[in-house]
């Protein structure tokens, strides 16, 4: 798991492909003024959607992973996002960000729940 933040640059258009399999990519930019890095992400399927919730210029957070492939003796690298948080939903100043629970952009508009949330420590034998 990666996480980056940054400035929303550019939403490109959902794209659709012969196979029904469809990809948005996105734009943000890091760093500090002197050094601005931008960095292109893809969201895959029905979180193509989640990138309508935010708009260019907003503060952006995103969880993504690394994913790569061959493809004709070529190698590809694509940064694939799944989890989305703007300026509004992110901690400021010196609290701990896990005392909070981020609205994540969603179809469902339903929060996702933390790792933190996920993990048990009774175990069932």
């Amino acid at each position: 798991m990666y996480e980056a933040t940054g400035k929303l640059k550019v939403k490109f258009d959902t794209q659709t492909f012969p196979s029904g399999f469809t990809k948005r990519e996105f734009v943000i930019t890091t760093g500090d003024e002197n050094y601005p890095q931008d960095i292109k992400f893809e969201l895959i399927k029905d979180k193509c959607s989640w990138l309508d919730n935010f708009e260019q210029g907003q503060d952006l957070t995103v969880n993504f992973d690394i994913r790569g492939n061959e493809y004709k003796d070529k190698y590809y690298v694509n940064l694939n996002c799944w989890k989305i948080l703007g300026a509004g939903n992110a901690n400021s100043g010196g609290t701990n960000p896990k005392s909070q629970a981020p609205t994540q952009a969603t179809n469902s508009g339903q929060a996702e729940p933390s790792p933190d949330d996920l993990v048990s420590d009774d175990i069932p034998f």
